[in-house]
Order: C-alpha cells, then sequence, then structure tokens
C-alpha cells in the first residue's frame, strides 16, 4: 500500500504517519529525513544535496527526485510505503508518478488531512519547547505545571523561532499555495481523501484506517 500524507503544518501528518507505521508495518518516508541519511551516506545524490544545504538554500527538484528514487528501491518498501513532504508540487508529483511507474508501482491513496489556519495557528503559536531536555508543551493542550518551567528537569521554556504566528502564518500560506494544487491533481485521478484533521488524535485515526482498511 502506497500512500502520500498531505496537510498544512500542524496538521498531524507525523502523529498519524507513526500510527499507520505501528499498525501495518510500511515505512513512512519524510523528505528531510531522505535527505539527511543520503548526505550521510554519502551518495552522489547526497554529495550534491549537501551543497546546497550547506548553502541555505532548497535542494533542486532533480536531487530531491533522485534520491526519493533511491529511497523507494530499498527493500523496506517492498510491500508499500507512506510519503510525507513529498510530493510538494505539480511538477515532482509528474516525476514521483514517472519513478513509480517504472518500478511498476502506483500511489493508492492521498491521505489530505484538512486543517484550517486558525486551528493550526492556535496548535503551534502556543507550543514551548524546553531549552535543556527538549520536552515540547502546549499552553492550552498540555501546559506546564510551573510557568514556563519544564516538570521533567526544571529547564527554561521557550517558543522556537518558527513556532512564532507570523512564520506560521507565512507557511501556511506557502503550504496553501503550493500544495492546494495537488489537491486538485490527485481528485481527479480519484484517490483522493480528505480528513477533518481538527478532530482529536484517536478520531483521526479511525478516519484514515477505516479507508485503509479498503485497501490493505
Amino acid at each position: 500500500m502506497n500512500l502520500i500524507l498531505l496537510g498544512p503544518p500542524g496538521s498531524g501528518k507525523g502523529t498519524q504517519a507513526k500510527k499507520i507505521v505501528e499498525k501495518y508495518g510500511i515505512p513512512q518516508i519524510s523528505t528531510g529525513d531522505m535527505l539527511r541519511e543520503a548526505v550521510a551516506k554519502g551518495t552522489e545524490l547526497g554529495k550534491e544535496a549537501k551543497k546546497y544545504m550547506d548553502a541555505g538554500q532548497l535542494v533542486p527538484d532533480e536531487v530531491v527526485i533522485g534520491i526519493v528514487k533511491e529511497r523507494l528501491q530499498q527493500p523496506d518498501c517492498e510491500k508499500g510505503f507512506i510519503l510525507d513532504g513529498f510530493p510538494r508540487t505539480i511538477a515532482q508529483a509528474e516525476a514521483l508518478d514517472k519513478i513509480l511507474e517504472e518500478m511498476g508501482k502506483k500511489i493508492d491513496a492521498v491521505i489530505n488531512i484538512q486543517v484550517p489556519e486558525e486551528e493550526v495557528v492556535k496548535r503551534i503559536v502556543y507550543r514551548r519547547t524546553c531549552k535543556n531536555c527538549g520536552a515540547v508543551y502546549h499552553l492550552i493542550y498540555n501546559p506546564p505545571k510551573e510557568d514556563n518551567k519544564c516538570d521533567k528537569c526544571g529547564g527554561e521554556l521557550y517558543q522556537r523561532d518558527d513556532d512564532k504566528e507570523e512564520t506560521v502564518r507565512k507557511r501556511y500560506k506557502v503550504y496553501k499555495e503550493q500544495t492546494e494544487p495537488l489537491v486538485e491533481y490527485y481528485a481527479k485521478k480519484g484517490i483522493l481523501y480528505n480528513i477533518d484533521g481538527t478532530k482529536s488524535i484517536d478520531e483521526v485515526f479511525q478516519e484514515i484506517d477505516k479507508i485503509l482498511q479498503k485497501l490493505a
């Protein structure tokens, strides 16, 4: 079963991907992890990607697509995979279709976790991280016992730069502009499933699981 997870930052894609991995035993493949792995292994494409990453630039499509292809050919992907963070654009989606066609595979379902902008802002802007141990709190859903203090180690809590409201709204805007066209692209193929991401983690997973059971 070959899946793509779509959804804005803060939609819970990573959490749901882990639940799918646990239940169905297929690997979660995130672009960030793949790039880091290729760089660590020192593959040709990894070296190429490192040049851009070191310069703080976006890794070009052809390099990312090459790395995705390398990753999908590994044995743990034989029974399926979950792509998280890729594709981000129509060009990447078309390239992915080509790669899979060459491998005699196809995408079975695209799970689109829908969360409105204000909910995303609420989920991310109220996050606080411990400077010492990295534990994450949420001032509304999971507040620390003492203001600004980590329950686990007593360390100081802070707001990460990319959790600040202005940044979150920018990321959401970029997501809508770049990734929204993918929703239409996969809807036309008849493999898009929209999920209400505002429900609880378990409720969202139940919805996803219903879809996957039909495919398994």
